[in-house]
């Protein structure tokens, strides 16, 4: 009663709301996440128009058809995030889901497609550490509270002992690297003017070092990942390959280069 006299009823249902939005925010990357791991991108995209409900759960592999209810939710809820729309179909009187710009980089075997990225960004291993976060700043002994989720241990030792999540990780940061490559080799190039040596730092396979090579003869670009990354790749007379910790040594270069899309917010550093 008092907080009402304070702010006024309507400041407080305001104020209600917003944490509401926030507490249940989790939703719609959890059924963003949904919605990838089932392929409705790619069996929207397949269809080639307006899908209704009904033809996308016979479409959809394995789909108990119960749940039709709780599917249309679970769209409604990707329709209001904008990874849907729901548009009139000709044919009938009925409405059906296509999709949009942001649900076309969901699509898979795609030259940019974000499938990977979006699977690898929201699995447990990852999201686990941001209910350990409270805990972390009252632990000042924990680098990150990834160690502190992980009783001690790394991002880097909980991919070499987990190689499904290893596979995933790396698969998710090289995902979304084609897209990086065409915007600045395009649209940046004023960055790279004067450089004759570039250092790709955790730089993987080297898809975007390769594009910078291709893109800026001049420069001599060098990949640093782990040994397990580099392993077996081959360079060329522009592009090589460098076995070693970025935490421990970095090649030396006119430019180093991170990929900013490889940081969480789970992984923050003390140092």
């Amino acid at each position: 009663m008092e907080l009402v006299n304070q702010e006024g009823s309507s400041k407080l249902l305001e104020a209600q709301a917003h944490i509401f939005n926030h507490v249940f925010s989790y939703i719609n990357s959890m059924s963003l996440k949904c919605a990838t791991e089932l392929g409705i991108p790619e069996v929207v995209h397949k269809h080639g128009g307006p899908m209704t409900l009904l033809e996308l759960l016979d479409a959809l592999p394995g789909i108990d058809k119960s749940k039709a209810d709780c599917m249309y939710r679970l769209m409604r809820i990707l329709v209001h995030s904008g990874f849907f729309v729901l548009e009139n179909i000709s044919s009938s009187n009925e409405q059906g889901y296509s999709l949009t710009p942001a649900s076309r980089l969901l699509v898979g075997d795609r030259p940019m497609s974000m499938k990977p990225y979006v699977i690898c960004q929201i699995d447990p291993i990852l999201i686990e550490p941001m209910h350990h976060l409270s805990r972390w700043f009252q632990n000042t002994n924990d680098r990150t509270a990834f160690h502190t989720a992980n009783n001690g241990m790394s991002l880097w030792e909980q991919k070499e002992q987990n190689p499904m999540f290893n596979y995933l990780f790396d698969q998710g940061m090289e995902s979304d690297t084609p897209m990086v490559a065409d915007v600045i080799t395009r649209d940046c190039r004023q960055c790279f003017e004067g450089l004759d040596s570039l250092v790709d730092v955790a730089g993987g396979a080297g898809t975007l070092a390769k594009a910078i090579a291709e893109a800026f003869p001049q420069i001599h670009c060098t990949v640093l990942d782990l040994a397990p990354v580099v392993a077996g790749l081959e360079g060329t007379r522009k592009l090589k390959y460098v076995e070693g910790n970025m935490f421990e040594y970095i090649p030396p270069s006119d430019a180093v280069l991170l990929e900013v899309s490889s940081a969480r917010i789970s992984h923050i550093s003390k140092g």
